[in-house]
C-alpha cells in the first residue's frame, strides 16, 4: 500500500471544523452565563429603573411647562405606567416586580396609584421599589423639590 493511500484513509477534524465548534461553544457560553450569574436580573432592574426615572422627570416637566398639576400613574399589577394624563401607557421591561409608595390621596386601588407633580416643580412625593430575583432598586421622588433620584441597587440586593 502506498504512503498517500494510508493518509487519505485516516479520518479526523480539520482546523476549520474545530474553529466552528469552538465558536459555537463560545456563543452558547456568552448567552447562558449572564442568566446563571444574575446579571440578566440586574440589567432588567436597571433598565426598568431608567424607564421610570425618565417618565417621572417627563411628568414633572409637563407640570412645570403647562402650569398645572400632572400625575405619573403606575399599575403594579400589570407593570404599566403613564407620564401625565395624555401620555401613552408603557410597560416596564424585563418582568420586574414593582411596588408604589405614594400619598394616600394618590392611591387609586391596592395595585394602582400615582405621584403628582405641581406647577412649581414640587410633588406629593413617594417612590417605586423594583425587584427581580435578589436584585432590588428604588426610584425616589422628593416631595419638596420634585427631584427624581435612584437608589443604589447594588447595596439594596443585600437587604
Amino acid at each position: 500500500m502506498s504512503r498517500t493511500g494510508s493518509i487519505a484513509s485516516q479520518r479526523g477534524f480539520t482546523l476549520i471544523e474545530m474553529l466552528v465548534v469552538l465558536g459555537v461553544l463560545a456563543l452558547v457560553t456568552a448567552m447562558i452565563l449572564p442568566m446563571m450569574t444574575g446579571t440578566q436580573s440586574k440589567a432588567d432592574v436597571d433598565a426598568a429603573a431608567r424607564e421610570l426615572v425618565a417618565a417621572l422627570r417627563s411628568t414633572r416637566n409637563l407640570a412645570m411647562m403647562h402650569g398645572h398639576s400632572e400625575a405619573f400613574l403606575l399599575d403594579t399589577g400589570s407593570g404599566t405606567f403613564r407620564a401625565g394624563k395624555d401620555g401613552a401607557p408603557q410597560r416596564v421591561s424585563g418582568n420586574v416586580r414593582l411596588a408604589l409608595v405614594t400619598a394616600t390621596q394618590e392611591q387609586i386601588s391596592d395595585k394602582a396609584g400615582g405621584i403628582r407633580f405641581f406647577a412649581d416643580g414640587s410633588s406629593t412625593g413617594g417612590g417605586v421599589k423594583l425587584a427581580k430575583g435578589k436584585v432590588h432598586d428604588q426610584v425616589l421622588v422628593d416631595w419638596l423639590t420634585g427631584r427624581v433620584s435612584r437608589g443604589d441597587g447594588t447595596h439594596a440586593a443585600a437587604r
